[in-house]
């Protein structure tokens, strides 16, 4: 007997294009309107990091 897997996942969210992220050369760049709303630092030293101000502890502006 097989056993499903009774957790449900959520269904991954589309990104907009101009919102959430811009092409560049072939690459996505994701926006700081994404990354906030993903809600964590990956530490891979994104370009529009909105977390990276408390990383180094100077401001982006």
């Amino acid at each position: 007997m097989k056993q499903e897997n009774t957790k449900k996942s959520k269904p991954t969210p589309k990104l907009e294009e101009g919102l959430d992220y811009y092409m560049e050369h072939g690459l996505f760049v994701l926006t700081a309107h994404y990354l906030l709303k993903r809600g964590y630092c990956c530490k891979n030293g994104c370009r529009h990091c909105p977390y990276r101000e408390k990383e180094i502890g100077t401001s982006l502006t």
